[in-house]
């Protein structure tokens, strides 16, 4: 990772506060007090996202995919049953619950179009069953963001080398989806694509022109953690720095409308995000 762009991700996540027209760099989408509140009430619980992810027919293994500050790294790979032959890969990053059972079942419904996924754990084999311990973990987590990012690279590696994958794309929610993001800015040339969820947007041009790849975001209209001047200043950036972009808000949608885990889960935006999603796939990854 070149240092300028550690230094300049990492001022996007210290500054965590809502963004006028002329201060977009970073808002509450990645702080984790506004997330705090975001999710007042909620619980990891399986949303409708992940219906159905059990009777999948997928193989799915622990594997270690990273060694990051001296840590092995552990996340679950989850691949298409009776495939023997390389398959594009999906880096799955969590939302801010963590690498629980119900990321792992998006990373089965992610490997059932025909992908091998990794979801990957950013958080150091932790999870949260409650607010707080969410917001805490992800404030560890951003503490630390050299770390996610080579956690990250570490895992394309894992992806394009170990699995033999000739093309990668990143996908993530919430916390996951700013990382879905940051992941294409530590890639600009290697990625394929990246979905993001009602992640942390980035909105300066001089940022996203080094992207070579089509960016697909998804965000809630009712989302106030990234309110409509964010999304709007995030779609001005990526058309102006040259990105291939489709960016979607869902009308009275509220953030973490597609979570895998919690309470939020707002059913027809999240059939229609997961449909664009997964022609978004077959289209960057085949």
């Amino acid at each position: 990772m070149r240092p300028l762009l550690v230094l300049l991700l990492g001022a996007t996540l210290v500054g965590c506060r809502h963004t006028s027209d002329a201060d977009h760099d970073s808002s509450g989408a990645d702080d984790p007090a506004e997330m705090r509140h975001q999710h007042d009430g909620d619980t990891p619980v399986a949303s409708g996202a992940a219906d159905g992810a059990d009777a999948l027919d997928v193989i799915e293994t622990r594997v270690r995919y990273a060694t990051v500050a001296g840590q092995v790294v552990e996340g679950v790979l989850v691949k298409p049953a009776g495939v023997a032959e390389p398959l594009p890969g999906v880096i799955v990053i969590h939302e801010w619950w963590g690498l629980n059972d119900n990321v792992v079942a998006m990373a089965r419904k992610v490997a059932a179009e025909g992908y091998t996924a990794l979801a990957v754990d950013l958080y150091d084999g932790a999870s949260a069953e409650t607010p707080d311990q969410a917001m805490n973990l992800m404030q560890s987590a951003m503490g630390h963001p050299a770390n996610l990012l080579d956690n990250l690279r570490q895992a394309y590696g894992y992806l394009s080398d170990a699995q033999g994958a000739s093309r990668v794309a990143s996908l993530g929610w919430c916390f996951g989806g700013g990382w879905s993001l940051r992941t294409a800015l530590a890639l600009p040339t290697e990625l394929s694509g990246a979905v993001v969820y009602y992640g942390q947007p980035v909105t300066d041009p001089a940022m996203l022109r080094t992207l070579q790849m089509p960016v697909l975001a998804l965000f809630g209209g009712a989302d106030t953690s990234i309110p409509a001047d964010t999304v709007a200043a995030f779609e001005r950036a990526l058309d102006a720095a040259g990105v291939q972009n489709t960016v979607v808000t869902y009308p009275g949608a509220a953030h973490a409308f597609a979570n895998p885990s919690g309470g939020r889960y707002d059913a027809e935006a999240a059939t229609d995000a997961w449909a664009r999603t997964t022609a978004f796939l077959a289209d960057v990854l085949r």
